[in-house]
């Protein structure tokens, strides 16, 4: 018996003690790079985001909280731009009154967010891969701030829905260590709060 234990069974217990050990290694390292990997793609597009929004908000002079609106903004709306005839440094031409200036309207889509790879609807959800396609989430407030209406917007992606198929437990140390030190449990541009200046909580 005491044969059987050493030849046959005790490798197959140091096997299957390494194996635990080494998934036990293996296992944050994995959830490291996925969530790496998920986070940067969410990134991207909650700049895309404030990249319209606040173009958003130079046209209407607020944010928007639908993303659809935003997409319909991208793909329909006009910018203006504002360009110069002349120079005000030559001092004849300004006597003259020929410097002027001219507003002229630009489309959204010619404009901004031109690489390549940009897909509009993908504002909406963000397709992580086949089984994860993760719905972004967007507030817009008119604010009183020192007495003064400031617009501000907040458009986020929570661990729970950016993370989710990943190791169960690691997700959890995660969500918590974040609410504990009063950070958003997740991705964030904006606030709907205070005034921050747009900025995303990865930066």
């Amino acid at each position: 018996m005491k044969k059987v234990f050493a030849y046959l069974i005790l490798p197959i217990l140091v096997i299957v003690l390494g194996y635990l050990v080494y998934n036990s290694v293996q296992e944050p390292v994995a959830f490291e790079k996925n969530r790496k990997a998920r986070e940067a793609v969410a990134i991207q597009c909650l700049e895309d985001i404030r990249t319209l929004q606040e173009v958003f908000k130079t046209e209407h002079g607020r944010f928007t909280s639908s993303i659809d609106s935003l997409i319909d903004f991208y793909n329909n709306g006009q910018i203006t731009i504002v360009r110069q005839i002349g120079s005000m440094d030559d001092s004849l031409a300004v006597a003259q009154n020929r410097v002027r200036r001219d507003s002229v309207k630009i489309n959204v889509k010619d404009t901004l967010l031109k690489r390549s790879n940009f897909v509009a609807t993908n504002l909406k959800v963000i397709p992580i891969n086949e089984e994860v396609k993760v719905p972004i989430e967007m507030k817009a407030v008119i604010k009183q701030v020192s007495g003064v209406n400031v617009p501000l917007f907040e458009a986020t992606v929570p661990y729970e829905s950016l993370l989710a198929g990943l190791d169960h437990q690691l997700l959890v140390n995660l969500y918590h260590e974040r609410v504990d030190t009063g950070r958003y449990p997740g991705l964030k541009v904006g606030s709907i709060d205070a005034p921050n200046n747009n900025a995303g909580n990865w930066e």
